[in-house]
């Protein structure tokens, strides 16, 4: 099943803004602070604080394209030193990742909740969490997938949400709930993000219709 679909793009570009904004916007609050007596100080050692995780994060980040082994090392380093700012959430995704790839599902959802938790913002929150789902379905954890589902979620994420409902009751051999989960992200505009959505819906409808007509025998 794939692990990473359309909301890795929304992770690339949040990715993106942070290396291309992130010192600007960093700057931008340090200086607010600035307009208030007594802060001047803190202003000049948080900013020079911020700035030097930032380009720690880039640094990691053009690091991991060729060496994925030395990445995964240097990563739990920097989440592990950087807890509590809006790289942690991002470097943990981004390690998770890796270890998705390579099927390693108990470390994957590991730095999954360590996104979530966190997570900076309730898009960053939304992608770990259906990502998380996704890896609680590899590891045949389905309740737990429709747990991770069931959380607070902005409603933008409505159609990836029951896509993955949809998987997990397929595989749970629950089709009607399957079915309906389906339909719900089709209503939710899903099919403009996963075409393959009506051919799921398609496919399980002929699966019904395929057992209803097989006789029973006494």
């Amino acid at each position: 099943m794939e692990i990473y679909q359309t909301e890795e793009q929304q992770v690339e570009a949040i990715k993106g803004y942070w290396a291309e904004n992130g010192n600007m916007i960093i700057a931008g609050i340090a200086l607010g602070f600035a307009g208030f007596i007594g802060f001047n100080v803190y202003k000049d050692s948080k900013l020079e604080e911020e700035l030097a995780v930032s380009d720690s994060y880039q640094t990691l980040l053009e690091a991991s394209v060729n060496d994925k082994a030395t990445f995964a090392q240097n990563a739990e380093k920097f989440i592990s030193e950087n807890a509590g700012t809006s790289y942690e959430s991002l470097t943990a995704l981004a390690l998770a990742k890796e270890f998705a790839t390579d099927k390693d599902w108990e470390n994957a959802q590991a730095q999954l909740t360590v996104a979530i938790n966190s997570a900076p913002s309730d898009g960053i929150k939304a992608i770990a969490s259906l990502r998380l789902a996704r890896v609680q379905i590899q590891q045949e954890q389905y309740e737990q997938a429709l747990s991770t589902l069931a959380q607070p979620l902005p409603e933008s994420f409505r159609a990836a949400i029951e896509e993955i409902k949809g998987d997990t009751y397929l595989l749970q051999g629950k089709k009607e709930l399957a079915r309906n989960a389906y339909q719900a992200a089709i209503d939710a505009d899903g099919l403009a993000s996963s075409p393959n959505l009506q051919m799921k819906l398609d496919d399980l409808a002929t699966a019904v219709n395929i057992t209803a007509a097989i006789p029973v025998t006494k």
